[in-house]
């Protein structure tokens, strides 16, 4: 049979001091209620504490813990209630009961500490090493709820191996199991909620946050983890404040002011709500808003914050929380409670006068925790159901599932299997066993509550990482409300660890869209981020990409150059066909070129025919009839070879254009030479007695030709044999397009062939100019001259021109160089002699001719032979 479990509730009164003990802050306000197991609890109940300067001229005053919190309450009466559950179920530890002392710690180390040796005693006096109790079998520690208390209460279970489970402390150093070898929690480690808060900052695009955290060893230490997991996904800090909880006046405004001077839009706080108050108190007296604050566990459920006072300010806030899990019945027992059934019990008696702001008679606060001012009694008529008393079932089903996990553990020792576990010769008394032999069995308990979720360990005491994502909505009732709007679970089998609906999400000012919180602007498509130096690498400058390179995405951190036959587009964000270019006969100028190179052809020939049909008459037969129709051969080749530089380069048309080019001039240039020596050798050879009758010749007129074009034949065999030229790709001059051209190989040989040439112009020119002033019959040396000076001026002017050209411009340019000199060798020379001969016939005669002192310095005539 169940024992009876009437129980009682007191409140602990001073020890007294003797000569064997030494003297030690009291405990505060405790609940005790016998039983065959004992299980301790410590809850932080109360959120504010009073601090007077301790100067030790006198006793240190005794600390009084005021305001209680109704959310932590619940988490106490959460113990209670499931202590009372396991002692109904006839299937879990049947015919044993337990019992429990739970003492509030204030949220004070000391407390913790003292409370935890407290319990140890017996519930007593605190006597290290002695358990002086009179029934009942002290088990093991539920609590506590800070990671600083915590570490304190776990060094001192660990020296006699108690089993301690905390439902709120997230400390990271908590899972060393060498230094915390009987420390368990159902509340996921702070290193799981650090990467957790990065992938949200993460997921919302956030790379420019702020930090909050408070100076106890959960904040400091949170916020260090926290802080290089958001290191580690690449955001950046903008400021790191911390919260001085241990001074009455608190840093609040200097908080409020960087807050207010930065330009963060997310601030990331890890802290308790309590510690938090004055900061969210001073940020709403300075109306400051437009902030999205990221909460840790610890606060991201509180009723105290979501008061209507604070909803501007808290609005839009994301955080993460503990996992609410379901204990059916657990809020018709918050509401069954009533002073009148328990009047020894402060707590309830302090959380009614709190909430219905009236004073309850005949009861005497020892603790002064009330700080209640009403003189309003209480009727005993309120009902706690009908005061909208916010239920949290996040932290209390923690405490909800670390009762039971005891329980299961003392389920599996009563019924242990000897030789297996920790006992070897048979089971141990259930009343009589070693805190040792308990912690074997938590640590390998697995159990599913009511609403089906599975609670075990892992080999470090923790539990799987679970959170809830919440955000701040303001509620119908204009108070703020956590509305779930995604989860956060490390055991997820599919590998979808977080999952958010981000369509839930209501930001300030019920904006569904995501603020952005960034230190520069985001870098649109086409640019590149540049580090600004002394600043944070989230602080950037945007430079478009360079010419030829894109970036095809937001904040891109380098540019991509485009494939060799791409070009950026005009806002370089994305690659595009470059266009090939060559001077082609089916565009205009080629158009036009071709038909000018071909039309010009005909002229020399026109005026072979008219030298072939009058090649009787004197102008013909006086101008060397012979080299007059090689010249113009050359010439209408000089014309023709132009052709070769229209239309796509292909390798035999890159390798031969230039080579004809060069032949052909040769062979016209070195006609024009010979013509010219011919003239002055026919004037030296009238003289009597002159050797230069022997020069007069065909014959020397052809060897001439054949030497000089010999040559020209040399220089254009070595640069083939060397470096012919080629068609090649011209990336690099135009970047939107595709140069075709035919790379000439080697320069050196190409201006070797034009300067050639150039040589036999100007010697041409040089002999001519002195030949000038011959006797009028001799004059054809006047027109050589002109025409090797405009030759020589064409190609003179083409070295810039081509220089400053780009493209198919260049080639053009070399077309229009061959077609104006080739002109300039026509007109100079031939169209005079065609003039005369078509329409001064009466010139065209031998009398005429060998006429002296005839002014024909327009037409030309020569000595008949």
């Amino acid at each position: 049979m169940r024992g009876n479990r009437t129980g009682s509730r007191n409140v602990a009164a001073h020890g007294d001091v003797t000569c064997c003990h030494l003297s030690s802050e009291p405990i505060g306000e405790y609940l005790s209620q016998p039983g065959d197991l004992l299980i301790g609890g410590t809850f932080t109940v109360h959120m504010e504490r009073s601090y007077t300067e301790t100067k030790f001229t006198r006793q240190p005053e005794v600390l009084k813990c005021q305001f209680l919190d109704p959310q932590k309450f619940q988490r106490m009466q959460a113990m209670i209630f499931a202590i009372e559950e396991i002692n109904k179920n006839p299937d879990l530890l049947p015919n044993i009961t337990l019992g429990y002392w739970i003492l509030d710690s204030c949220s004070v180390i000391i407390r913790a500490a003292g409370g935890t040796l407290w319990i140890l005693s017996g519930g007593k006096e605190s006597v290290p090493n002695y358990r002086c109790e009179g029934k009942g079998t002290f088990a093991g520690i539920v609590g506590d709820s800070g990671s600083a208390g915590s570490i304190i209460m776990a060094q001192i279970l660990g020296l006699y191996r108690y089993p301690q489970i905390s439902y709120f402390a997230t400390s990271p150093t908590l899972s060393n199991r060498n230094m915390f070898p009987s420390f368990f929690r159902t509340v996921p480690s702070d290193a799981f909620q650090s990467q957790g808060l990065a992938k949200l900052i993460l997921y919302f695009g956030w790379s420019w946050v702020g930090f909050v955290a408070s100076d106890n060893y959960y904040g400091q230490m949170g916020l260090q983890v926290v802080k290089q997991e958001f290191i580690n996904a690449g955001t950046c800090e903008a400021f790191t404040e911390t919260i001085m909880t241990s001074q009455a006046n608190r840093n609040a405004p200097h908080i409020v002011k960087v807050i207010k001077n930065s330009t963060v839009k997310v601030v990331v706080v890890v802290s308790s709500n309590v510690d938090f108050l004055p900061v969210v108190e001073e940020l709403t007296r300075q109306n400051v808003t437009g902030r999205i604050w990221i909460a840790s566990e610890s606060w991201s459920t509180s009723a105290l914050l979501s008061k209507a006072k604070y909803r501007q300010v808290l609005v839009g806030t994301v955080g993460f929380a503990v996992h609410g899990g379901q204990m059916p019945g657990f809020m018709d027992y918050l509401h069954s409670l009533h002073p009148s059934k328990a009047p020894n019990d402060s707590f309830i008696v302090e959380l009614w006068e709190q909430i219905f702001s009236c004073r309850w008679t005949n009861y005497q606060n020892v603790g002064g925790g009330t700080n209640n001012k009403t003189t309003h009694d209480c009727t005993g008529e309120e009902n706690l159901a009908k005061a909208n008393m916010k239920g949290d079932l996040g932290v209390p089903f923690n405490v909800y599932t670390s009762v039971y996990a005891f329980a299961w553990a003392f389920h599996s020792l009563l019924h242990c299997q000897p030789g297996k576990g920790p006992f070897h010769n048979g089971c141990s008394n259930m009343l009589s066993f070693y805190p040792w032999q308990l912690l074997h069995y938590i640590k390998t308990t697995r159990f599913q509550t009511k609403d089906k979720t599975h609670i075990f360990f892992d080999d470090n005491g923790d539990p799987p990482a679970l959170y809830d994502i919440v955000n701040w909505q303001i509620s119908s009732t204009g108070s703020l409300e956590q509305a779930v709007v995604g989860k956060y679970d490390s055991s997820s089998t599919d590998g979808k660890i977080m999952s958010i609906d981000s369509a839930a999400i209501v930001w300030d000012d019920n904006d569904t869209k995501v603020p952005p919180s960034k230190c520069s602007s985001s870098c649109p498509p086409g640019f590149m981020k540049v580090a600004i130096p002394g600043k944070p690498i989230c602080c950037f400058q945007c430079l478009p990409c360079p010419q030829g390179e894109i970036s095809n995405e937001t904040d891109a951190v380098r540019c991509h150059p485009c494939p060799w036959n791409m070009c950026s587009n005009l806002h370089q964000d994305a690659c595009m066909p470059r266009v090939t270019e060559f001077l082609s006969y089916s565009e205009v100028i080629g158009i036009i070129l071709a038909t000018i190179a071909i039309v010009s052809s005909a002229v020399p020939l026109g005026i072979l025919g008219v030298f072939i049909h009058y090649r009787t008459t004197p102008i013909v037969r006086a101008n060397n009839w012979s080299l007059s129709c090689l010249l113009l051969i050359s010439l209408c080749l000089c014309f023709l070879c132009s052709l070769a530089f229209i239309g796509q380069p292909q390798p035999e048309k890159c390798l031969l254009r230039q080579v004809t080019f060069g032949l052909a001039f040769s062979l016209c240039i070195s006609c024009v030479l010979a013509k010219t020596i011919t003239v002055v050798i026919a004037f030296k050879a009238t003289k009597p007695g002159t050797q230069f009758r022997k020069f007069t010749g065909i014959r020397m007129s052809y060897s001439l030709i054949a030497l000089c074009v010999l040559i020209q034949v040399s220089i254009c065999v070595a640069w083939l044999s060397s470096s012919p030229p080629f068609p090649e790709y011209d990336t690099h001059t135009q970047a939107k397009m595709i140069i075709f051209i035919c790379n000439e190989g080697s320069p050196v040989a190409f201006w070797s062939m034009l300067g050639y040439l150039g040589l036999l112009a100007t010697i041409s020119f040089i002999i001519a100019f002195l030949a000038r002033r011959l006797p009028d019959s001799y004059n054809e040396a006047k027109f050589i001259t002109f025409s090797m000076l405009a030759f020589l001026s064409v190609w003179i002017s083409y070295i810039p021109a081509s220089l400053s050209s780009q493209g198919k411009y260049i080639v053009a340019t070399e077309i229009f160089a061959i077609l104006s000199s080739s002109w300039a060798l026509v007109f100079c020379i031939f169209l005079p002699k065609c003039f005369i001969i078509l329409f001064r016939p009466d010139m065209n005669s031998k009398e005429h001719l060998m006429r002296k002192n005839q002014n024909v310095d327009i037409f030309y005539g020569t000595t008949v032979r």
